[in-house]
């Protein structure tokens, strides 16, 4: 054996090797023959037709604010304080239940929205979240 010499074993091989090829496509094979009668397998049912529209009835909001001066204000019209828990027990009584916005001015004494959403309740509204202006960065 010659170090400077070529011999037969140093060829290119032709041939694609094909049994890693056939191997995959034996486990493919075995998969899809597992696979196919489970997914053939269901109940067949046949469903009654109906022609329905789908209800997007979504609740009103209304916006009770406080002001500065501790006045109330619904929907952007001034309220008396005793004709608050009458609108609130009318909007209770409806039917999808309102959300109540409650918007108070931040220089008003809590006090007065703490009335406000205790008068809420009494009155049976689920629904009650505050408004606030998002902080400047």
């Amino acid at each position: 054996m010659a170090f400077g010499t070529q011999d037969d074993t140093d060829d290119v091989m032709n041939e694609i090797n094909m049994t890693p090829l056939v191997d995959v496509m034996l486990v493919l094979l075995i998969i899809f023959m597992i696979t196919v009668p489970v997914m053939k397998h269901s109940v067949e049912v046949d469903l009654p037709r109906a022609s329905s529209q789908p209800q997007d009835v979504k609740p009103q909001t209304v916006r009770l604010s406080v002001d500065a001066q501790g006045q109330y204000w619904w929907n952007e019209a001034q309220v008396r304080d005793e004709d608050l828990p009458r609108l609130l027990r009318a909007e209770a009584a409806r039917d999808p239940q309102p959300e109540l916005h409650i918007r108070g001015d931040k220089s008003v004494r809590y006090e007065r929205v703490a009335q406000a959403m205790a008068a809420a309740q009494q009155a049976g509204l689920r629904r009650i979240g505050f408004v606030t202006e998002p902080k400047a960065p």
